[in-house]
Order: C-alpha cells, then structure tokens, then sequence
C-alpha cells in the first residue's frame, strides 16, 4: 500500500509540473506578443524546455514504475537519462538562438524597447508565484517518497526563479529608464543559465548511460554500513552503476563458513535491507563468501 501512495504521489507531482509548465508557457506567449521583450522570450524558452522536461520527467515516472520484465531485468529507468540527454541538447540549442539574438542586437545599437511593460511584469511575477507553489508541492513529495526525478525537478524550477527575475528587472528598466540594454544584457544572461544548466544535465545523463559509479558519498556510505554489520566478517568487490534516478550495488560480503545457508542468507537479507532503507533507489545484489576467500586473480579490484 505504501509503495501504491508513494506512486499516486510522484504522478500527482509530475502531473502538477506539467499543467504549471503548460500554463506558463501560453502565458509568456501572450506577455511577449504585448511587449516584444527579449528577455520575455529567454523565460518563455526556458519554460518551453520546462514543459519539455516535465513531459520527459511524467513519462520517466511512470514507465520507469514498471516491473522489470523479461527483455528488461534492470528495470526501465535508463529512460529518464536517455530524455534528459535529448533535453540537454534543445536545452544548449535554444540557449544559443537567445545568445545570438541578444549579441546582435547589441553590436546593431539598434535596441528595440519592450512595449507594454506592465503586462509583462505581471506574467512573470504570476510565473514566480505559480512556480514557488509547485516547488513547495514537489519538496513535500519527494521527502515522502524520496523519488529522485521529482527532487531533480523541483531543483530545477527553483533554478527558472533567475531569468524571471531578470526578466523583471529588465523590464522596470525599459519601462522606468527607457534602457534597452538591460533587455538583452539580461536575454544574455539567461542564455549563459540555461546553457550552464544543460551542460550538467546532460553530463548527469551521460555518465548514467555510461554506466558511471554512484556518488561517493553514496558508496561510502554502502561502505560504512557493510564494514559495521553483525556477523559480516568483511566485504569486497564492491561495484555500483546508475540508471536514472536509481543505482545498482553488486558486492561479496565474507561470512562464517561453518554457519548454516539458513543463518548466511539472513545475514545478507538483513544488510540488504539496511542499504535499501537508507538508499530507497538502490538496487542491491550480495554474494557470500566464506571468510579467508582467495580474491579471483582477474579481479585487481579485491578489497578486504
């Protein structure tokens, strides 16, 4: 039951990124046919990438909520990396359009002032007021559920509060000081975030597919809580990997070789269940070996 709320949770936030992003997206549309902002435009592209990403995330939630099954025995979550790296590249293509605007706007000395500052200030202070709201949701769920692809995602929409204000300050300047610089110094700016911003969600990406090692702070704390567990005598050949919001830990723990299969087995279950309660995405696999065990001499690897 608690696995089944845990899930309605995630949908929910999920689902609450989407209509937050959907909203917002026809709102700046609106905004930047009132005001003609360049700045206007770099928070309406990054909600579009918003949208794109929430999209991604919903979808990631659920397929990766699947079983795994015969073609899959991992799972299915190396979908959310394969949508986030597809994100990052429209996310580093949009930036440079906005990038390319605002420099030759700026080397034209042709500024365009917005129009109708007014209008646009109060959609993007609707935008911050909509997103605080939605970051408050998606903390609350993933605190609860400690789902990963929400987590992200909150971070990420606390990260869209920059160019919105920008996009503010901007627009005061236009309206109150007639300077049309700050649009596209500020358009810049936004480019330059969201490029930052995709740069590391596309490496984070990457590094999934490519089978990269879990944090370290995660395996040592796998460490910590193997080299500490009753009747567990040592451990070695410790090996993570990550796919989307979960990782996978295979790893030999020595064990008593005079104890029962009955005794061995519920050393191992329980050390299991002790990394999954602290590690909820964690993926664990452990083999037992009778103390003394000679290391595999194709395994540099060993570690007592």
């Amino acid at each position: 039951m608690t696995q089944s709320n845990d899930n309605k949770l995630n949908l929910s936030a999920g689902a609450f990124s989407v209509t937050v992003a959907l909203v917002l997206v026809i709102a700046k549309i609106w905004a930047l046919r009132e005001t003609g902002s360049l700045s206007v435009a770099a928070t309406l592209a990054d909600s579009a990438l918003d949208l794109m990403m929430s999209l991604g995330g919903l979808a990631a939630i659920i397929y990766a909520a699947k079983p795994a099954d015969d073609d899959h025995a991992f799972g299915h979550t190396s979908a959310e990396d394969l949508a986030a790296l597809a994100q990052s590249l429209f996310i580093l293509g949009s930036a440079g359009v906005i990038a390319a605007v605002a420099v030759s706007r700026l080397l034209a000395g042709d500024l365009p002032l917005p129009r109708q500052e007014e209008k646009g200030i109060a959609v993007v202070v609707f935008s911050i007021v909509v997103t605080l709201a939605l970051v408050t949701w998606q903390r609350r769920v993933a605190r609860k559920t400690g789902n990963k692809v929400v987590a992200a995602d909150s971070l990420h929409y606390i990260g869209d509060l920059v160019p919105n204000v920008g996009a503010i300050v901007a627009l005061f300047a236009s309206a109150r000081f007639g300077l049309g610089q700050v649009d596209s110094v500020v358009a810049l700016g936004a480019a330059l975030f969201l490029a930052v911003g995709a740069l590391r969600i596309g490496k984070e990406a990457w590094d999934a597919l490519m089978d990269r090692a879990a944090p370290d702070h995660v395996v040592a704390g796998i460490e910590q809580i193997a080299g500490g567990f009753p009747g567990v005598h040592g451990f070695h050949d410790l090996k993570t990997r990550r796919a989307g919001s979960r990782f996978f830990v295979n790893m030999h723990i020595e064990l008593d070789g005079s104890q029962t299969l009955d005794e061995a087995h519920a050393i191992g279950a329980a050390l299991r269940r002790a990394i999954v309660a602290e590690y909820p995405q964690a993926d664990v696999l452990i083999h037992k070996d009778p103390v003394g065990v000679e290391p595999h001499p194709d395994d540099p690897r060993h570690r007592q």
